[in-house]
């Protein structure tokens, strides 16, 4: 992590870089190294089955200090303060999202904001598993600051194993909690490094995978528009 720091949206390399913050174990960060990006993740805790570079710590206090060595950023903050559980119970717990989208915009950067159903995250698209032929729905939303498509929301007809039990073949499963059915789990999110205290809290990554090469067209075309206006001014 010792880059010089460079001019926003210089994206020089054949993968570019994308800071991963409030990293978890990862199911955000696969997406976006299948679309082509190197990772590299942040959280306040240790992540031991983190797949990429991982460094813990402060989240936004790392982006501060490290933000302008990375081409793009994607950040899932804490959702307990959004979930049902934190409605149903009324546990207290932080709310990141503003913060975490003020110091976004101070970076110049092209981010994306994760959170669930619920949050206050504004005009984000909602990614459900049935889109991507996954066998669980875990609805989640993103926030970008750039343009983004998302695939139709599919009928949910399929039939989905009630919370806790184990699922049989062919059912949808809710990852939550203390879910039954690890290795089900598993094929179902496309996850095969996590327990399941992880993956309760992970997203599959075909979500960022399908959001990555957007964003890599968007980094492109910011590269193609710097070079333009770079042409015009020394001719």
């Amino acid at each position: 992590m010792n880059e010089a720091p460079r001019n926003k949206c210089q994206v020089n390399r054949l993968r570019p870089r994308l800071l991963d913050l409030y990293c978890c174990a990862g199911g955000s960060a696969m997406g976006y190294y299948r679309a082509g990006f190197d990772v590299v993740g942040v959280d306040i805790c240790h992540q031991k089955n983190y797949p990429f570079e991982f460094h813990q710590g402060d989240a936004l206090e790392f982006m501060a200090a490290h933000g302008c060595e990375f081409d793009a950023i994607h950040a899932s903050p804490p959702c307990q303060a959004y979930s049902v559980t934190h409605k149903i119970k009324n546990n207290e717990h932080p709310e990141l999202i503003p913060p975490t989208r003020a110091a976004l915009k101070k970076t110049g950067l092209p981010w994306i904001i994760e959170n669930v159903p619920g949050s206050p995250l504004i005009n984000p698209v909602e990614l459900c598993g049935a889109m991507f032929g996954l066998h669980t729905y875990r609805h989640r939303l993103f926030e970008t600051n750039f343009p983004v498509m998302a695939p139709a929301h599919q009928e949910h007809t399929r039939p989905q194993a009630k919370m806790g039990r184990r699922p049989k073949e062919g059912e949808f499963i809710h990852v939550v909690g203390n879910f039954s059915g690890v290795e089900y789990a598993r094929k179902a999110m496309d996850i095969d490094w996590m327990n399941r205290n992880e993956m309760a809290q992970a997203i599959p990554p075909a979500y960022t995978e399908f959001l990555g090469w957007q964003l890599r067209a968007a980094l492109m075309l910011c590269q193609a528009t710097q070079c333009k206006v770079y042409l015009q001014l020394t001719q």
